[in-house]
């Protein structure tokens, strides 16, 4: 999966949500490493040609050799950077279905068929609002604590910058975002914990204990719902191992310094190769030497910017847009009007965050 390329004031790195990124924009976002092998390859012909140090020219055999190596390696790791990518999004697939299934149970099971003490229909519908809301609130913590910013992700100026455009540059939650949808106690109870997202799912157990005490519903449909909550504290572990367990490194550095080496071997591979074509010819060793590093280079950028599907950039599972929209179904469920907007991909670089 590419990355999209912003100007220089917007840097790279949720998902873009277009057919395919333009040869503009990959151009642009790989320009940095495009000059950079521009140098790496004009050098070794300066030195060839007009310095006359012909015995920097290396046989092109042992150099495809490596690269041979680079390209399994980096298939290997890309493969794996993919999987995690994959794996994000199946994870909050699961969510969103097992999130629409909690707001049925919520609407459907908690009802007066048991209860002694029979609840009126607006009191019956402040509990499954409770229920539904505090899923929200569970969703909107998640959603933020997998924002969170760790060591192994990126975090370059243009990465910042990158965070501050799409709205997704937060480390702390405040009171102030769940004010709507939890009552002063449980905002107080939460955010006096480690976990807020967790102990939002402990908080809906308690709350179902006392439903289910009180007889609003019945052992099967309590276990039912229990399950539920179970499987949602399933689908957050999953994705804290992905956020809080980064790519092994040692695959990542050496995948790096096995590519640079390969890169940097190239031109000297080419000279003799090209030069002997013809004395104006050895000066061909530049561009396709440019050619390929950038392409090698560009299939590690991929593999690298693919490791952390929760870092808030361009290519990550867009964990906002999949948040508002499950919120959108819940709160349509409880029939109410004023339904938020769903987020839709940022004008002109067509990512959904």
């Amino acid at each position: 999966m590419f990355l999209i390329f912003l100007p220089v004031s917007t840097p790279t790195t949720l998902m873009h949500a277009g057919r395919y990124y333009s040869l503009k924009q990959t151009l642009h976002w790989t320009r940095k490493s495009i000059f950079i092998f521009i140098f790496t390859t004009t050098i070794p012909v300066i030195l060839y040609e007009f310095v006359g140090i012909k015995w920097i020219a290396i046989p092109w055999f042992p150099i495809a050799i490596i690269g041979t190596a680079v390209a399994f390696y980096l298939g290997f790791k890309n493969n794996s950077s993919y999987d995690r990518l994959w794996e994000a999004r199946k994870i909050w697939g699961a969510i969103v279905n097992a999130s629409r299934s909690w707001g049925i149970m919520s609407l459907d099971y908690v009802t007066n068929l048991h209860a002694q003490n029979q609840l009126s229909d607006e009191e019956l519908k402040k509990v499954h609002t409770r229920l539904i809301y505090r899923h929200i609130a569970w969703l909107k913590a998640l959603t933020h604590q997998m924002h969170v910013k760790k060591e192994w992700e990126h975090n370059d100026k243009l990465s910042a910058d990158a965070r501050k455009f799409l709205g997704t540059d937060v480390d702390t939650m405040t009171k102030a975002e769940f004010k709507d949808i939890l009552s002063e106690h449980e905002i107080e109870y939460v955010f006096s914990k480690k976990n807020i997202a967790a102990q939002l799912i402990s908080l809906q157990s308690k709350d179902l204990r006392s439903i289910r005490v009180e007889g609003y519903i019945d052992d099967f449909r309590h276990t039912a719902m229990e399950a539920m909550l179970v499987e949602l504290y399933t689908q957050q572990g999953k994705s804290e191992r992905i956020k809080n367990f980064p790519f092994p490194r040692q695959y990542a550095t050496m995948n790096l310094f096995f590519v640079w080496l390969f890169i940097l071997l190239v031109p000297f591979g080419m000279l003799h190769e090209f030069d002997a074509l013809g004395r104006y010819y050895v000066w061909l060793t530049v561009p396709f030497s440019l050619i390929i590093s950038w392409v090698f280079h560009t299939m590690e950028m991929i593999g690298d910017y693919s490791e952390n599907p929760f870092e808030g950039l361009w290519n990550d599972v867009p964990i906002n847009a999949i948040s508002r929209g499950i919120e959108i179904d819940l709160r349509d469920m409880l029939d109410e009007e004023n339904l938020p907007k769903p987020l839709l991909p940022k004008e002109y670089y067509n990512v959904l965050t």
